[in-house]
């Protein structure tokens, strides 16, 4: 008895050993690594992904307290104009002329000054006589821009139920598709449970079944196995429905119920009890061609 005790308190931990292994993983198309809205079965929303296949070409979010450098500004036509007087002026100078040679004539400090005055009225004739006005570097204007805030650009952050203005298009989600997303979620849990990879191949994205793949692998290891049965779907609601490059997405808050028992190689429960029923909301996305049949896409917990 006290070697059964010892051996099962040896085990590595095993909860959350059920499909998906209670962490967020797989590919929801462009939205992969936007938030999927909040809805009433999940209303803080959803972890983020952990593990995709998909890039991600989202833009990080700027380091807090930095500021970026500014811009130098760009050599204009008015900025290589007034160098070049200022150049032949300071050259008149050196060579005993005054800022314009010797048309001038002025001698000492008050003779350059007036010098100086109108060579500056020279060059704010010509400044508005090419440019009819300020130019925006007097206005204020400096040429920045604000990063990019995050889930826009690549990856838009659309409202429910599908995408808003600029982002890909919604469609709409039947009766009959919240059946089938229903029928995938305890097909899919009695395919785990009998450890059917060619069950799970034809429900699933062949992303999602590697990592249903590597956690069985995973359990295989230990000595254990994991089953789920009684499957009841308790509430869930539409988050995201769109459609990119020809398929259709749909992203599910369901929260289920189940049994979720672990044993060890020779029956004995490790974890769960096989009488009492546990509960998981988690956001489970859907994709398909168009006019094909629903499989999973990506896997996510509710926060």
């Amino acid at each position: 008895m006290l070697l059964t005790v010892l051996a099962i308190s040896g085990l590595p931990q095993i909860a959350d050993a059920r499909l998906g292994s209670g962490s967020s993983m797989g590919s929801r198309g462009g939205m992969t690594f936007s938030a999927p809205p909040s809805t009433r079965t999940a209303p803080n929303g959803a972890t983020p992904m952990q593990r995709s296949m998909t890039p991600n070409y989202q833009t990080p979010a700027p380091t807090p307290g930095y500021a970026p450098p500014p811009m130098m500004p760009r050599p204009s036509f008015m900025s290589g104009l007034m160098g070049g007087l200022i150049g032949a002026g300071i050259g008149g100078l050196l060579f005993g002329g005054g800022f314009f040679g010797h048309g001038l004539g002025f001698g000492g400090f008050i003779g350059f000054l007036l010098q100086i005055f109108v060579l500056v009225m020279i060059v704010r004739f010509v400044m508005r006589r090419f440019l009819g006005g300020p130019s925006l570097a007097f206005m204020g204007g400096s040429g920045l821009h604000a990063p990019f805030p995050p889930g826009s650009m690549m990856s838009p952050a659309p409202p429910p139920p599908g995408a808003g203005p600029g982002g890909p298009p919604p469609i709409q989600i039947t009766q009959a598709d919240f059946q089938a997303f229903e029928q995938l979620l305890q097909a899919s849990q009695a395919a785990w449970s009998a450890r059917d990879l060619r069950a799970l191949q034809a429900m699933a994205t062949p992303e999602m079944v590697s990592y249903f793949s590597e956690q069985l692998s995973d359990q295989a290891s230990r000595g254990v196995v994991n089953t789920v049965s009684d499957v009841r779907l308790l509430s869930g609601d539409l988050a995201q429905a769109w459609a990119e490059h020809g398929r259709e997405y749909a992203t599910v808050a369901m929260r289920f119920s189940m049994i979720d028992v672990t044993r060890d190689g020779a029956g004995r429960i490790v974890d769960g009890s096989p009488t009492e029923h546990v509960s998981a909301t988690e956001l489970w996305t859907f994709v398909r061609a168009q006019g094909g049949q629903w499989i999973l896409s990506a896997i996510q917990q509710a926060r």
